[in-house]
């Protein structure tokens, strides 16, 4: 039979409200009355019902996490991030993967909220109507996401906070990158056109080659799944040999791209080189291993639920915080120098210092929101592990 609080107070002789407030440490009790309560909750063995204790209080206690798929290793390492953040602060987490459907993700969110969740963090599969917007401002929820654009943070979402890497550093980088080891003839695999980080990540590999003064390389957008990635490659590189070399939007893309090119004979990099974005552990043991650009995924997730504790403990949905965190290169063997390629200089061409995403993504101090730069790296050294 399952003991109430009705029964410990009953027990202890005492009202079920001086029950309840001894047991959560409230004010206006006699220390001997807590002690005495508490020892007779120990002795009968009463666990809080976090349920009632909710309905009380508005909170449940637990913070909802909603992904596109777990079985991507980099949401693994966000997810163990935001877990161990959340453990830390005596929250639970919900997991919740919106398998790239925007009508799963909108259900979860509603449950969610429903649930009477204290927070939420997010990677949205695709952008929030303004309706959709306003509805879960007027819920009171706070809301970190994992995914915002500089375009989107300087338009009218205003509502939610963000954790992101630095997303246009990032693809500027691997564009100087491949233009220093002489690749011109390059595309870019990426996700979805819609989703915030990759559209950064194209926007700065753009950005390399026009200030670099070189052709525009082909961006295809497509899912950042293996299997999306896999048929990319086999229509889009294997069918062009002129081709030397790929931009993949992640890990998960060049994973794809690889598997597609092996098949057909295409050596990497002798004959196609490689690079991916997030660098999770998997691109190490890739053959060969792969050149990437690593961005902190596990500080990614623990930052955004720290990012909605700091929130929630206000007692409001304070105004925005969008913390950009670092991104560096990660060189391995998945990229080769072409021999005997002139292409200019960065000094030439009078190009930005490698990973300096400043010029391009300056910090807005407006009344709206405004815009944290946390950097565990400014991008420009090479490691080589």
């Amino acid at each position: 039979m399952v003991v109430t609080l009705k029964d410990v107070a009953r027990e202890a002789g005492v009202s079920i409200s001086t029950a309840c407030r001894a047991l959560n440490n409230s004010f206006g009790i006699h220390d001997d009355t807590r002690r005495r309560i508490a020892n007779i909750a120990a002795r009968l063995s009463y666990r809080t019902n976090q349920v009632a204790r909710g309905l009380v209080t508005g909170q449940s206690h637990s913070i909802g996490l909603v992904i596109s798929d777990i079985r991507n290793p980099f949401f693994a390492e966000v997810a163990r991030g935001a877990e161990d953040a959340a453990f830390h602060a005596g929250r639970d987490l919900v997991l919740c993967n919106s398998d790239l459907d925007p009508e799963k993700q909108m259900r979860y969110l509603e449950w969610l909220v429903a649930k009477r969740i204290d927070g939420i963090v997010m990677n949205s599969v695709a952008p929030l109507a303004p309706a959709q917007q306003d509805q879960l401002w007027a819920a009171g929820v706070p809301i970190v996401l994992l995914n915002l654009s500089l375009a989107q943070r300087r338009s009218p979402i205003r509502h939610f906070s963000a954790a992101i890497a630095d997303n246009l550093a990032g693809g500027e980088i691997a564009g100087n990158y491949l233009i220093d080891l002489g690749h011109v003839n390059v595309i870019h695999i990426t996700g979805p056109r819609t989703h915030g980080n990759f559209a950064d990540r194209a926007i700065g590999f753009l950005k390399a080659f026009r200030h670099r003064g070189l052709p525009k390389p082909r961006v295809v957008y497509g899912e950042h799944t293996f299997g999306a990635a896999y048929q990319a490659g086999r229509q889009h590189v294997a069918a062009d040999r002129s081709i030397t070399a790929i931009f993949a939007g992640n890990d998960v893309v060049a994973f794809g791209c690889m598997r597609a090119l092996m098949e057909k004979g295409i050596r990497i990099p002798e004959d196609v080189s490689i690079i991916g974005f997030d660098n999770v552990e998997m691109s190490q043991i890739t053959s060969p291993p792969l050149t990437t650009i690593d961005q902190p995924k596990y500080e990614t997730g623990k930052a955004a639920v720290e990012m909605l504790l700091s929130m929630t403990a206000k007692g409001c949905v304070h105004e925005p915080e969008h913390r950009i965190i670092g991104v560096r290169l990660i060189e391995r063997q998945s990229c080769q120098k072409i021999s005997g390629s002139a292409v200019p200089d960065r000094e030439t061409a009078k190009v930005p210092a490698q990973g300096g995403s400043s010029p391009s993504g300056p910090v807005e101090n407006g009344s709206a929101k405004k815009e944290l730069r946390k950097r565990s790296g400014n991008g420009r050294g090479r490691v080589q592990p």
